[in-house]
């Protein structure tokens, strides 16, 4: 009886406190944190809806590793300064790395996110990335998405779709497509990013982040070696 009654007192404490310090109860990684001030989604809400701004909407985006849709109950951080504060503000990378002497892009799995350095060494942009999980049941195999040092090997436009999946017959969306691996590649997706690790090997991105990558960062395979695009350094999860 006692216990009943202590499950019932939690519930009705949950059901007082603002919902800020709810979201702080969930969240406390994130919403603890010096700059950021939490918000938990309510029914009807949006990223339209909540962020009318373009800029500011990409910007709290990233900043919560997603473009998936909002849900009721959802937690996500806001920055502070959202409206003086710029992408590179809250990079998860250093800003200037030893001059690579080559552009490239790492990308980091467990931080699930790129960033686009300069040859100079000098961070560009960077944005969430979703990896390969660990197994797929569909295949009945590991998706994880390869560790290691690439080239981009082939670029494809807004039309790129899969050839395998879903299976059997593939046809998933993979626009601005950039391959480096194989059958993996990184690709935008609508919706699709999370801060996590589950697609089927390949490194989905922001459809804008994937567009902005495949015309106006990678340089094409060039010379006889068609390898010899531009380098990729992919950190596992």
């Amino acid at each position: 009886m006692r216990i009943a009654w202590m499950v019932i007192s939690v519930f009705i404490l949950l059901l007082i406190l603002p919902s800020d310090m709810y979201a702080k109860s969930h969240h406390p990684s994130w919403c603890n944190e010096v700059g950021y001030t939490c918000l938990q989604v309510k029914s009807g809400q949006s990223w339209q809806s909540l962020f009318p701004d373009e800029r500011e909407r990409g910007l709290v985006m990233r900043v919560n590793h997603t473009n998936a849709r909002l849900y009721p109950g959802m937690v996500i951080r806001i920055p502070d300064n959202l409206e003086s504060s710029d992408l590179l503000d809250h990079a998860p990378f250093p800003l200037t790395i030893e001059p690579p002497e080559e552009k490239v892009i790492v990308v980091d799995l467990k931080k699930h996110a790129f960033g686009a350095y300069e040859a100079d060494g000098q961070l560009i942009r960077w944005g969430p990335v979703t990896g390969g999980k660990d197994w797929c049941s569909d295949i009945d195999r590991s998706c994880r998405t390869k560790a290691g040092v690439f080239r981009i090997y082939s670029l494809g436009s807004s039309n790129c779709v899969s050839s395998k999946f879903p299976i059997p017959d593939g046809g998933a969306p993979m626009p601005y497509c950039m391959f480096f691996n194989g059958g993996q590649a990184l690709h935008g997706s609508p919706g699709g990013v999370i801060r996590g690790n589950e697609s089927h090997g390949c490194v989905r991105l922001f459809v804008d982040d994937a567009e902005w990558l495949r015309y106006d960062f990678v340089d094409p395979p060039r010379g006889f070696n068609q390898y010899r695009g531009t380098k990729i350094v992919v950190f596992g999860s």
